[in-house]
Protein backbone atom coordinates (compact mmCIF):
# COMPACT_ATOMS: atom_id res chain seq x y z
CA UNK A 1 0.00 0.00 0.00
CA UNK A 2 1.14 3.61 -0.65
CA UNK A 3 0.55 5.99 2.15
CA UNK A 4 0.36 9.57 2.04
CA UNK A 5 0.86 12.31 4.73
CA UNK A 6 -0.84 15.88 4.33
CA UNK A 7 -0.68 18.86 6.95
CA UNK A 8 -3.04 21.63 5.59
CA UNK A 9 -1.55 24.94 5.72
CA UNK A 10 2.12 24.01 6.40
CA UNK A 11 3.85 27.10 5.75
CA UNK A 12 1.15 28.88 7.93
CA UNK A 13 1.68 26.76 10.93
CA UNK A 14 5.48 26.56 10.42
CA UNK A 15 5.13 30.53 10.32
CA UNK A 16 2.68 30.41 13.46
CA UNK A 17 5.12 28.26 16.01
CA UNK A 18 6.48 31.08 17.65
CA UNK A 19 3.46 33.02 17.78
CA UNK A 20 0.58 30.24 18.93
CA UNK A 21 -1.73 33.04 19.90
CA UNK A 22 -2.67 33.26 16.44
CA UNK A 23 -3.82 29.94 15.64
CA UNK A 24 -6.97 30.54 17.31
CA UNK A 25 -7.74 33.74 15.70
CA UNK A 26 -8.08 35.05 12.03
CA UNK A 27 -4.69 35.08 10.81
CA UNK A 28 -3.47 34.51 6.80
CA UNK A 29 -0.11 34.05 5.38
CA UNK A 30 1.13 37.40 3.54
CA UNK A 31 1.77 37.35 0.09
CA UNK A 32 5.84 37.15 -0.96
CA UNK A 33 7.16 40.76 -1.43
CA UNK A 34 6.89 41.91 -4.94
CA UNK A 35 4.54 38.81 -6.15
CA UNK A 36 0.62 39.60 -6.63
CA UNK A 37 -1.22 40.30 -3.56
CA UNK A 38 -2.72 37.00 -2.76
CA UNK A 39 -3.19 35.28 0.72
CA UNK A 40 -1.81 32.06 1.63
CA UNK A 41 -3.57 29.75 4.03
CA UNK A 42 -5.59 30.61 6.53
CA UNK A 43 -6.69 29.34 10.09
CA UNK A 44 -9.72 28.32 10.64
CA UNK A 45 -10.88 31.56 12.40
CA UNK A 46 -10.39 33.47 9.23
CA UNK A 47 -11.99 30.45 7.12
CA UNK A 48 -15.16 31.12 9.52
CA UNK A 49 -14.68 34.47 8.53
CA UNK A 50 -15.67 33.73 5.43
CA UNK A 51 -11.67 34.39 4.15
CA UNK A 52 -10.49 31.37 1.54
CA UNK A 53 -6.55 31.15 0.48
CA UNK A 54 -6.14 32.40 -2.71
CA UNK A 55 -8.15 35.83 -1.96
CA UNK A 56 -6.92 38.94 -3.09
CA UNK A 57 -5.86 41.31 0.22
CA UNK A 58 -7.94 43.79 -0.17
CA UNK A 59 -11.00 41.65 -0.46
CA UNK A 60 -10.23 39.76 2.87
CA UNK A 61 -9.74 42.52 4.07
CA UNK A 62 -12.91 44.21 3.69
CA UNK A 63 -14.31 40.62 4.82
CA UNK A 64 -12.88 40.35 8.33
CA UNK A 65 -11.12 43.40 9.24
CA UNK A 66 -9.65 41.71 11.92
CA UNK A 67 -7.21 39.69 9.89
CA UNK A 68 -4.41 39.76 11.01
CA UNK A 69 -1.05 38.90 8.34
CA UNK A 70 1.72 36.44 8.78
CA UNK A 71 5.19 37.13 7.21
CA UNK A 72 6.06 34.79 5.05
CA UNK A 73 8.72 32.05 6.66
CA UNK A 74 10.02 29.95 4.52
CA UNK A 75 13.32 28.97 6.26
CA UNK A 76 11.14 27.89 9.47
CA UNK A 77 9.16 26.02 7.09
CA UNK A 78 11.79 23.68 5.40
CA UNK A 79 13.77 23.27 8.86
CA UNK A 80 10.38 21.68 10.07
CA UNK A 81 9.23 19.82 7.30
CA UNK A 82 12.95 18.28 7.00
CA UNK A 83 12.86 17.57 10.88
CA UNK A 84 9.27 15.68 10.24
CA UNK A 85 11.02 14.11 6.94
CA UNK A 86 14.12 12.78 9.20
CA UNK A 87 11.42 11.72 12.39
CA UNK A 88 9.42 9.42 9.68
CA UNK A 89 12.99 8.15 8.44
CA UNK A 90 14.20 7.12 12.02
CA UNK A 91 10.93 5.35 12.04
CA UNK A 92 11.63 3.13 9.06
CA UNK A 93 9.71 4.65 6.28
CA UNK A 94 11.58 5.75 3.01
CA UNK A 95 9.85 8.98 2.14
CA UNK A 96 9.46 10.86 -1.14
CA UNK A 97 8.95 14.67 -0.18
CA UNK A 98 6.30 15.54 -2.86
CA UNK A 99 6.21 19.27 -0.94
CA UNK A 100 5.78 21.15 1.69
CA UNK A 101 3.51 19.38 4.51
CA UNK A 102 3.15 16.22 1.53
CA UNK A 103 4.69 13.57 1.65
CA UNK A 104 4.63 9.72 0.40
CA UNK A 105 6.09 6.12 1.51
CA UNK A 106 5.26 2.80 1.11
CA UNK A 107 3.97 0.32 3.96
CA UNK A 108 4.96 -3.00 2.78
CA UNK A 109 8.40 -3.07 4.40
CA UNK A 110 7.23 -1.98 7.89
CA UNK A 111 3.82 -3.71 8.28
CA UNK A 112 5.60 -6.67 9.57
CA UNK A 113 7.77 -4.59 11.30
CA UNK A 114 4.95 -2.73 13.63
CA UNK A 115 2.07 -5.22 12.99
CA UNK A 116 0.13 -4.28 10.05
CA UNK A 117 -1.08 -1.58 8.29
CA UNK A 118 -3.10 0.44 10.26
CA UNK A 119 -0.38 0.23 12.93
CA UNK A 120 2.23 1.38 10.88
CA UNK A 121 0.29 4.16 9.71
CA UNK A 122 -0.41 4.91 13.45
CA UNK A 123 3.26 4.75 14.01
CA UNK A 124 3.77 7.53 11.01
CA UNK A 125 1.34 9.74 12.78
CA UNK A 126 3.42 9.57 16.46
CA UNK A 127 6.79 9.84 14.28
CA UNK A 128 5.09 13.28 12.87
CA UNK A 129 4.43 14.94 15.99
CA UNK A 130 1.72 16.97 18.50
CA UNK A 131 0.57 19.98 17.05
CA UNK A 132 0.82 19.44 12.89
CA UNK A 133 -2.67 18.79 12.43
CA UNK A 134 -1.52 15.98 9.92
CA UNK A 135 -3.75 13.42 8.33
CA UNK A 136 -2.33 10.01 6.41
CA UNK A 137 -4.58 8.08 3.42
CA UNK A 138 -3.38 4.84 2.34
CA UNK A 139 -4.52 2.96 -0.73
CA UNK A 140 -2.86 1.07 -3.83
CA UNK A 141 -2.45 4.33 -6.01
CA UNK A 142 -0.99 7.96 -5.19
CA UNK A 143 -3.92 9.84 -6.18
CA UNK A 144 -6.20 7.92 -3.99
CA UNK A 145 -4.06 8.02 -1.53
CA UNK A 146 -3.18 11.86 -1.68
CA UNK A 147 -7.31 12.47 -1.37
CA UNK A 148 -8.07 9.84 1.43
CA UNK A 149 -5.76 11.56 3.58
CA UNK A 150 -7.54 15.24 2.12
CA UNK A 151 -10.69 13.80 3.27
CA UNK A 152 -9.48 12.14 6.56
CA UNK A 153 -9.90 14.21 9.65
CA UNK A 154 -7.21 15.79 11.84
CA UNK A 155 -5.01 12.63 13.36
CA UNK A 156 -7.32 10.58 11.26
CA UNK A 157 -6.14 7.40 9.04
CA UNK A 158 -8.20 6.36 6.13
CA UNK A 159 -7.66 3.32 3.95
CA UNK A 160 -9.21 2.78 0.72
CA UNK A 161 -9.31 -0.12 -1.43
CA UNK A 162 -8.68 -0.56 -4.45
CA UNK A 163 -11.71 -2.10 -5.12
CA UNK A 164 -13.36 0.91 -3.44
CA UNK A 165 -11.08 3.76 -4.59
CA UNK A 166 -13.71 4.73 -8.32
CA UNK A 167 -16.29 5.26 -5.58
CA UNK A 168 -14.33 7.00 -3.05
CA UNK A 169 -13.12 9.46 -5.35
CA UNK A 170 -16.67 10.32 -7.63
CA UNK A 171 -17.99 12.75 -4.94
CA UNK A 172 -15.02 14.43 -4.33
CA UNK A 173 -14.14 18.49 -6.37
CA UNK A 174 -12.35 18.90 -9.07
CA UNK A 175 -9.78 21.28 -7.00
CA UNK A 176 -7.99 18.00 -5.84
CA UNK A 177 -6.78 17.40 -9.51
CA UNK A 178 -3.50 19.22 -10.69
CA UNK A 179 -5.63 21.56 -13.19
CA UNK A 180 -5.15 25.20 -13.91
CA UNK A 181 -7.89 27.72 -12.78
CA UNK A 182 -9.06 28.34 -16.49
CA UNK A 183 -9.51 24.58 -17.20
CA UNK A 184 -11.49 24.02 -14.13
CA UNK A 185 -13.78 26.98 -14.72
CA UNK A 186 -14.40 25.57 -18.41
CA UNK A 187 -15.22 21.82 -16.86
CA UNK A 188 -17.58 23.87 -14.46
CA UNK A 189 -19.28 25.34 -17.50
CA UNK A 190 -20.19 22.14 -19.32
CA UNK A 191 -21.31 20.95 -15.92
CA UNK A 192 -18.76 18.98 -14.93
CA UNK A 193 -17.72 19.84 -10.81
CA UNK A 194 -16.67 16.05 -9.71
CA UNK A 195 -13.86 13.99 -9.85
CA UNK A 196 -16.11 11.11 -11.03
CA UNK A 197 -18.04 13.33 -13.64
CA UNK A 198 -14.56 13.27 -15.16
CA UNK A 199 -13.19 10.30 -14.68
CA UNK A 200 -17.15 8.97 -16.79
CA UNK A 201 -15.99 10.93 -19.82
CA UNK A 202 -13.96 9.69 -22.90
CA UNK A 203 -10.53 9.72 -22.60
CA UNK A 204 -9.78 11.20 -26.03
CA UNK A 205 -12.29 13.92 -26.17
CA UNK A 206 -10.89 14.96 -22.72
CA UNK A 207 -7.37 14.92 -24.14
CA UNK A 208 -8.73 16.70 -27.48
CA UNK A 209 -10.74 19.68 -25.15
CA UNK A 210 -8.27 19.69 -22.40
CA UNK A 211 -4.76 19.17 -23.71
CA UNK A 212 -1.95 16.52 -21.94
CA UNK A 213 -3.13 18.40 -18.75
CA UNK A 214 -6.91 17.05 -19.15
CA UNK A 215 -5.78 13.57 -20.15
CA UNK A 216 -3.56 13.55 -17.28
CA UNK A 217 -6.41 14.56 -14.86
CA UNK A 218 -8.75 11.96 -16.37
CA UNK A 219 -6.41 9.46 -15.66
CA UNK A 220 -6.37 10.43 -12.10
CA UNK A 221 -9.85 11.02 -11.59
CA UNK A 222 -9.75 6.97 -12.61
CA UNK A 223 -7.41 5.85 -9.53
CA UNK A 224 -4.27 7.23 -11.32
CA UNK A 225 -1.26 5.11 -12.12
CA UNK A 226 0.55 2.49 -9.32
CA UNK A 227 3.91 3.44 -9.62
CA UNK A 228 5.90 2.97 -6.63
CA UNK A 229 7.53 5.43 -4.21
CA UNK A 230 11.21 6.54 -4.52
CA UNK A 231 12.37 7.56 -1.21
CA UNK A 232 14.83 10.19 -1.18
CA UNK A 233 18.98 9.87 -0.65
CA UNK A 234 19.90 10.84 2.28
CA UNK A 235 20.25 14.69 3.13
CA UNK A 236 24.12 15.94 2.97
CA UNK A 237 23.96 18.04 6.44
CA UNK A 238 26.51 20.68 5.61
CA UNK A 239 25.22 23.86 7.40
CA UNK A 240 26.84 27.32 8.12
CA UNK A 241 25.32 29.95 10.03
CA UNK A 242 26.48 33.52 10.39
CA UNK A 243 24.79 36.24 12.79
CA UNK A 244 25.14 39.79 12.71
CA UNK A 245 25.39 41.78 15.76
CA UNK A 246 23.42 44.46 14.04
CA UNK A 247 21.28 44.82 10.75
CA UNK A 248 22.59 44.26 7.64
CA UNK A 249 21.60 45.55 4.25
CA UNK A 250 24.74 46.53 2.07
CA UNK A 251 25.50 44.57 -0.84
CA UNK A 252 29.55 44.44 -0.34
CA UNK A 253 29.00 43.01 3.23
CA UNK A 254 26.52 40.45 2.36
CA UNK A 255 28.90 39.34 -0.06
CA UNK A 256 32.12 39.15 2.23
CA UNK A 257 29.75 37.21 4.53
CA UNK A 258 28.65 34.73 1.53
CA UNK A 259 32.79 34.12 0.72
CA UNK A 260 33.29 33.55 4.76
CA UNK A 261 30.32 30.74 4.82
CA UNK A 262 31.43 29.54 1.16
CA UNK A 263 35.20 28.89 3.08
CA UNK A 264 33.44 27.25 5.93
CA UNK A 265 31.63 24.99 3.94
CA UNK A 266 34.47 24.23 1.61
CA UNK A 267 36.75 23.28 4.73
CA UNK A 268 34.27 21.22 6.59
CA UNK A 269 35.35 17.24 6.80
CA UNK A 270 32.00 15.80 6.19
CA UNK A 271 32.23 17.01 2.62
CA UNK A 272 34.82 14.26 2.09
CA UNK A 273 36.43 16.64 -0.87
CA UNK A 274 33.09 16.08 -2.95
CA UNK A 275 31.77 18.89 -5.06
CA UNK A 276 28.14 20.51 -4.31
CA UNK A 277 25.66 20.12 -6.96
CA UNK A 278 22.81 22.10 -5.21
CA UNK A 279 22.55 24.79 -2.16
CA UNK A 280 20.34 27.17 -0.62
CA UNK A 281 20.94 30.08 0.89
CA UNK A 282 18.17 31.54 3.65
CA UNK A 283 18.24 34.39 5.88
CA UNK A 284 16.57 35.67 8.96
CA UNK A 285 14.40 39.15 8.04
CA UNK A 286 15.26 41.84 10.51
CA UNK A 287 11.15 42.84 10.93
CA UNK A 288 10.16 38.94 11.17
CA UNK A 289 9.97 36.11 9.09
CA UNK A 290 12.70 34.35 6.59
CA UNK A 291 14.07 34.07 3.17
CA UNK A 292 15.31 31.17 1.01
CA UNK A 293 16.53 30.59 -2.30
CA UNK A 294 17.74 27.12 -3.83
CA UNK A 295 20.64 27.38 -6.50
CA UNK A 296 21.34 23.59 -8.51
CA UNK A 297 24.65 24.40 -10.64
CA UNK A 298 24.92 22.66 -14.00
CA UNK A 299 28.43 21.43 -13.12
CA UNK A 300 28.90 20.14 -9.40
CA UNK A 301 31.94 22.13 -8.42
CA UNK A 302 33.82 23.06 -5.44
CA UNK A 303 35.35 26.26 -6.92
CA UNK A 304 35.12 29.34 -4.62
CA UNK A 305 34.71 31.38 -7.62
CA UNK A 306 32.04 29.70 -9.66
CA UNK A 307 30.24 29.19 -6.09
CA UNK A 308 30.14 33.16 -5.33
CA UNK A 309 29.39 33.72 -9.02
CA UNK A 310 25.95 31.52 -8.88
CA UNK A 311 25.16 32.90 -5.29
CA UNK A 312 25.91 36.13 -5.06
CA UNK A 313 23.37 37.47 -7.20
CA UNK A 314 20.46 36.06 -5.28
CA UNK A 315 21.57 38.54 -2.18
CA UNK A 316 19.70 41.02 -4.56
CA UNK A 317 16.58 39.61 -3.97
CA UNK A 318 16.52 40.23 -0.51
CA UNK A 319 13.14 42.66 0.33
CA UNK A 320 14.63 43.44 3.96
CA UNK A 321 18.00 44.07 6.14
CA UNK A 322 19.04 40.34 7.65
CA UNK A 323 20.33 39.47 11.11
CA UNK A 324 21.69 36.31 10.21
CA UNK A 325 22.66 34.29 7.25
CA UNK A 326 22.36 30.42 6.56
CA UNK A 327 24.11 28.67 3.31
CA UNK A 328 23.20 24.91 3.26
CA UNK A 329 24.39 21.83 1.13
CA UNK A 330 21.20 19.71 -0.39
CA UNK A 331 22.92 17.79 -2.40
CA UNK A 332 26.79 16.90 -2.70
CA UNK A 333 28.10 14.71 -6.18
CA UNK A 334 28.36 11.36 -6.28
CA UNK A 335 32.20 10.96 -6.76
CA UNK A 336 35.24 13.02 -5.66
CA UNK A 337 36.51 13.77 -9.24
CA UNK A 338 36.28 12.80 -13.00
CA UNK A 339 38.78 10.24 -14.54
CA UNK A 340 39.68 11.91 -17.74
CA UNK A 341 41.29 9.99 -21.16
CA UNK A 342 43.98 10.53 -23.19
CA UNK A 343 41.54 10.10 -26.23
CA UNK A 344 37.75 9.95 -26.00
CA UNK A 345 35.62 8.76 -28.17
CA UNK A 346 33.05 10.29 -30.48
CA UNK A 347 30.18 11.86 -28.64
CA UNK A 348 31.47 10.81 -25.00
CA UNK A 349 31.76 14.55 -24.34
CA UNK A 350 28.16 15.39 -25.96
CA UNK A 351 27.20 12.66 -23.46
CA UNK A 352 29.02 13.74 -20.46
CA UNK A 353 27.40 16.82 -21.02
CA UNK A 354 23.88 15.88 -20.91
CA UNK A 355 23.83 13.32 -18.27
CA UNK A 356 25.30 16.58 -16.01
CA UNK A 357 22.34 18.10 -17.55
CA UNK A 358 19.85 15.84 -16.30
CA UNK A 359 21.66 15.41 -12.38
CA UNK A 360 20.73 18.92 -12.53
CA UNK A 361 17.05 18.49 -13.38
CA UNK A 362 17.10 15.78 -11.05
CA UNK A 363 18.87 17.57 -8.13
CA UNK A 364 16.82 20.71 -8.58
CA UNK A 365 13.09 18.78 -9.01
CA UNK A 366 13.42 15.96 -7.17
CA UNK A 367 13.80 11.70 -7.52
CA UNK A 368 11.98 10.41 -10.58
CA UNK A 369 11.50 13.77 -12.01
CA UNK A 370 13.37 12.50 -15.30
CA UNK A 371 12.18 10.30 -17.45
CA UNK A 372 12.94 8.21 -20.20
CA UNK A 373 10.19 7.62 -23.21
CA UNK A 374 9.94 3.70 -23.50
CA UNK A 375 7.52 2.80 -26.66
CA UNK A 376 5.12 -0.13 -25.76
CA UNK A 377 2.66 0.02 -28.47
CA UNK A 378 3.31 2.04 -31.56
CA UNK A 379 0.66 0.56 -33.53
CA UNK A 380 -2.19 2.42 -31.21
CA UNK A 381 -4.06 5.40 -32.76
CA UNK A 382 -4.27 7.43 -29.47
CA UNK A 383 -0.64 9.09 -29.27
CA UNK A 384 -0.96 8.68 -25.48
CA UNK A 385 -0.78 4.88 -25.68
CA UNK A 386 2.07 4.50 -27.44
CA UNK A 387 4.71 5.38 -25.52
CA UNK A 388 5.46 5.71 -21.81
CA UNK A 389 7.59 7.52 -19.18
CA UNK A 390 9.68 5.73 -17.22
CA UNK A 391 11.49 7.62 -14.62
CA UNK A 392 15.31 7.34 -14.98
CA UNK A 393 18.13 8.75 -11.83
CA UNK A 394 21.45 7.35 -13.01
Amino acid sequence: MIACIVIPGFELRAALRERPRLQVEPAALAPEPGSEALLGPVTAAAETAGVRPGMRLGEALAMCPSLQLVDPDPAAAEEAWEQIVRRLEDAGFSVESAALGCAYFETRGVERLYGGLEPALRRALKAVGPGWDVRVGSAKRRFAALAAANVARSGQVLVVSDEQAREFLAPLPLTLLPLEAGRRDELRELGITKVGELAGLPGGAVAERLGPDGRRAWSLARGGSNRRVRGRKPAAELLETLEFPEAVGNELTLRRSLGVLLDRLLARPERGGRALRKLALSARLVGGGSWRRTVTLRDATAELVRLRAALGPKLLDLPAPVVALTLEVLVLAESVGSQLELVQPEGAELRTHLREGLRQVSAGTGSGSVCTVVEVAPWSRLPEQRALLVPRDD
